[in-house]
């Protein structure tokens, strides 16, 4: 991959950049004073990427990007109004801050609204390495994405088609500022190298890919390897079989697995749960899962993939538990539901800063399709099928059998079912075998037993 030049280095004005977002936020800040707001924060925004898409040896899309944006909310006692806009021109700033504050003046008070509370606001701001800008040019990125193409269609003879290959990457400044005289800025970086094969012929036709993504280029996976990696997938699928309809065990690859962690947090989030739709209301302090299983948030740690020293509403952030001994510990709140809940704000104004769900063994996909002996490895999962207020839980499937502890022949077509509460609590095991790409840190989960309904 390409090394940034030292001249590309020096040319970096991205401190300069975030203190003019700074420099605007105060402004508005003082306008909306000015205009009577007894409260307000402004959120500041700039981002610029590349990205290039490719298909078949030619290039489809070259695409540069730059936005900016500025958010403006104030509050009229308890009475709120926002307005946004694009336009940095002082002009269109101050018709901003009106427009915000004209809409406050006609709201229904909601006794829930206004800033967190001062003594909550962060006051350390760590360095924690996200800001890894890559001078990547364009033609250096479809070169990536061609070589990532070439080597997932070279691969295998049974590799017939592509749907493509992309190489992208981007920075992001923003600012939030407040009323309080809070003031915090954020610089970070993301880039990616993915390719998607098709596999086979007419009917027989199987799809799949691979992607790596990173905060940093030299953590992203070579692109040889990547297309690599997606042929295997690819023709791994081919000639599946379905299912007879049974209970059995399964097993969510790493890359599904982070799927389950996402019911769990949209139940225990502050939205759902005052308005009552989530179907682990009053569940603090209760078992959930196994007395073993244990989830950490580390919203603090270097080079994570969303770690913030503050939240979207100015608040410190912090190392804690979401999950131990299998008990759920805290709901994840921003201040506004907090308050909805007559409770105190988490932190998590914005959602959760690196989850870690805690491997309970040492194993990866082999071992734990070894330990469950029969039942389904599922590796892609499709549809939106569960019920946020009961927990029921439904989704169309497609993975591998697992038969006398090896994975034997793919199945598609079929639909995995149970309520999360069972799942939960059925859980046997987490692999070691953590997927990166995400915020949410998680292996293979196996669930002891769910319903799998097949077409045989």
């Amino acid at each position: 991959m390409n090394v940034i030049s030292p001249e590309a280095l020096a040319a970096d004005d991205s401190l300069s950049r975030l203190e003019h977002l700074a420099d605007l936020s105060q402004q508005l800040l003082e306008r909306a004073r000015a205009l009577g707001a007894t409260q307000a924060e402004v959120s500041c925004s700039e981002e610029r990427g590349l990205d290039v898409n490719v298909r078949l040896g030619e290039v489809e899309t070259v695409e540069s990007t730059r936005d900016r944006g500025i958010a403006v909310t104030v509050y009229f006692g308890q009475r709120k109004g926002s307005a946004s806009t694009a336009d940095l021109q002082p002009a269109s700033l101050e018709a901003t801050v009106a427009q915000a504050c004209a809409i406050a003046r006609h709201t229904e008070d909601d006794a829930a609204a206004g800033l967190a509370d001062a003594a909550l606001m962060a006051r350390e701001f760590p360095d924690l390495d996200g800001w890894h800008p890559w001078a990547l040019q364009a033609d250096q990125a479809v070169d990536l994405a061609l070589a990532c193409e070439a080597a997932g269609r070279e691969a295998d003879a049974r590799v017939s088609n592509s749907d493509g290959a992309s190489a992208s990457t981007a920075t992001s400044l923003s600012v939030y500022a407040n009323s309080h005289g809070f003031i915090g800025r954020d610089r970070s970086s993301h880039h990616s190298i993915g390719c998607a094969l098709i596999a086979g012929q007419g009917d027989g036709m199987q799809r799949d890919g691979w992607y790596s993504s990173a905060l940093a280029r030299e953590d992203l996976q070579d692109a040889a390897a990547i297309g690599r990696r997606a042929a295997e997938r690819t023709v791994a699928r081919l000639q599946p079989r379905s299912m007879a309809t049974a209970q059995m065990p399964v097993l969510y690859a790493p890359e599904v697995s982070r799927s389950l962690i996402g019911s769990l947090l949209g139940a225990v989030s502050g939205g759902a749960l005052y308005r009552r739709a989530s179907f682990l209301l009053d569940s603090v302090g209760t078992q959930i899962f196994p007395d073993w299983f244990a989830i950490d948030e580390r919203p603090l740690l270097r080079r994570g993939l969303r770690s913030s020293a503050f939240d979207g509403d100015g608040v410190a952030t912090r190392n804690s538990a979401l999950v131990a001994g299998g008990v759920l510990q805290r709901y994840v709140l921003g201040a506004y539901s907090a308050r909805k809940l007559g409770l105190q704000t988490t932190g998590n104004s914005g959602g959760v800063y690196n989850l870690q769900v805690r491997p309970s063994v040492d194993a990866g996909l082999v071992e734990l399709a070894r330990q469950m002996g029969e039942g389904l490895l599922v590796t892609e999962l499709m549809g939106q099928g569960v019920n946020a207020v009961t927990g029921d839980y439904s989704r169309g499937a497609g993975g591998f059998r697992v038969e006398n502890g090896e994975i034997q022949y793919p199945v598609d077509g079929i639909t995995i079912a149970g309520n999360l509460k069972d799942m939960f609590s059925r859980i046997e095991a987490v692999g070691s075998d953590i997927d990166p790409r995400s915020h949410i840190h998680v292996g293979s989960i196996l669930v002891g037993r769910m319903t799998v309904a097949g077409n045989d």
